[in-house]
């Protein structure tokens, strides 16, 4: 068994897993175009907030290589357009924009088109390979955090598949089984679109880790029943004060643990932090279509006509966060201070800015 990935980058290929098609079809697909990035982000192809960064900075670098001209003024534009587009495709995950304009930065250094292509490949490369290094120091914190806990409750999907490798919320299930150390994992469903059934059952059992699947309404239940011992979660955006922004469904859980007395984790890479913005009253929530509760699998469950809301994420608040695990170390409550003194020079609106 091995630990599944979402995004290859190879002999100047981008190549992603196609997360729609999961957990009956593994397939993946070359993306060649800023338009095939744009989509396989807007349609969930490729998800997971450092995954989308991920693949928006290669999208940005194959976009930059089809621009034909000479002038650097002009190139510096149009790369600049293309980064806007690829940012308007998702607005909750703060590592899109964070990957973007990481690039567009960057290729500001270059003097000739030529090397202002060169640059935007070589940052997207490195943004990919810090990310599996940043996962495999969360599954590390994660693992100590968890030190003499088994059973533990998880969300969504901060899995391998949403990352480069290892993950944020599973990185210490994935790295715990390489290093023979099990857990018991019980994965919440995830309505809408069920990331936890499709997709985090699927990458926990390609690891040999022992899940679980529930549904999201059996959480309660669940936690005394099976005597949960902790919850972990990844989020999509961080603000300064600590309040997350996560898959829907992630408050219900952070209050379950204030309930039951149980640790709830946040784990999120230092690219996940918007220290821009002072409280999740501030971070944007992505509404999507109505199709996604009316219909499960193109069968509609739902009568003709029926008024739907649909957030994609909620906010928890930061006084229900036992700890937020980066790649940097945990951070614990008082995180307006904590923060910045543990993520250091990962200030403001993501890392590296």
């Amino acid at each position: 068994m091995a630990i599944p990935l979402s995004i290859s980058w190879q002999e100047g290929k981008l190549t992603i897993l196609d997360q729609q098609k999961l957990p009956h079809v593994i397939e993946y697909v070359a993306l060649e175009t800023l338009e095939d990035v744009y989509d396989a982000i807007l349609s969930l192809k490729v998800r997971g907030a450092p995954a989308i960064g991920i693949a928006a900075a290669y999208g940005l670098a194959l976009a930059a290589v089809r621009h034909d001209t000479d002038e650097l003024q002009t190139f510096f534009h149009l790369v600049e357009k293309d980064a806007a587009h690829l940012g308007s495709s998702r607005p909750t995950a703060v590592n899109l924009v964070w990957a973007l304009e990481r690039l567009t930065a960057k290729v500001k250094e270059a003097a000739t088109v030529e090397q202002g292509k060169k640059l935007l490949l070589e940052e997207a490369v490195r943004i990919h390979e810090e990310d599996e290094a940043a996962c495999r120091k969360i599954g590390e914190y994660g693992l100590s955090l968890l030190e003499g806990k088994t059973r533990v409750m998880t969300i969504c999907n901060a899995g391998s598949i949403a990352t480069a490798k290892y993950g944020t919320a599973l990185a210490p299930f994935h790295l715990g089984s390489e290093l023979g150390r099990q857990f018991e994992v019980y994965a919440c469903e995830t309505r809408p679109v069920f990331q936890g059934s499709r997709l985090t059952v699927w990458e926990l059992q390609q690891s040999d880790v022992d899940v679980t699947l529930i549904t999201d309404s059996m959480a309660a239940h669940t936690i005394g029943a099976k005597e949960i011992e902790a919850i972990i979660v990844g989020a999509d955006r961080i603000a300064a004060n600590g309040d997350t922004a996560n898959k829907i469904g992630t408050l219900n859980l952070a209050l379950l643990a204030d309930a039951y007395g149980i640790p709830f984790y946040v784990a999120a890479p230092a690219s996940t932090f918007d220290l821009s913005i002072s409280s999740g009253r501030e971070i944007p929530i992505e509404e999507r279509k109505a199709e996604e509760i009316t219909h499960i699998a193109g069968i509609q469950i739902a009568p003709e006509g029926t008024k739907v809301f649909n957030p994609a994420f909620d906010v928890t608040p930061a006084r229900l966060i036992k700890a937020i695990i980066t790649e940097q170390g945990a951070i614990t409550p008082g995180y307006e201070k904590n923060i910045p003194a543990v993520l250091g020079a990962y200030t403001g609106k993501g890392a590296n800015s």
